[in-house]
């Protein structure tokens, strides 16, 4: 029985993030093998502001790509994970707003 080719994760991914993010040049996507070639790590980093059009409403759109990338990767008895991470260079935690509410 012939192999079946290994999926591209990390250019579909981009082909899928694309048209979500404004500034393509903030768009990265690091892949992982593991496990011999079983399990694929994706780390996909982006612009902050991008992150409401890339999550999607209620995570609705992160998780559809998350289930393309895994349909593609039972093909060929594989795993993939896709995590997402700010990319170098963006503001800290510490210093974005924090809502203070006082208690009466």
């Amino acid at each position: 029985m012939p192999t079946q080719p290994t999926p591209d994760y990390a250019a579909l991914t981009r082909l899928l993030l694309e048209p979500l993010v404004e500034d393509l040049t903030t768009l990265t996507v690091d892949r992982e093998i593991t496990c011999g070639g079983s399990k694929i790590w994706l780390r996909v980093a982006f612009d902050p502001k991008d992150k409401g059009r890339v999550l999607g409403r209620g995570g609705r759109t992160l998780q559809a790509i998350r289930q393309l990338l895994a349909a593609a990767a039972q093909m060929v008895q594989q795993q993939v994970h896709l995590d997402l991470y700010e990319p170098q260079g963006s503001r800290p935690r510490e210093d974005r707003p924090t809502l203070v509410r006082e208690r009466s």
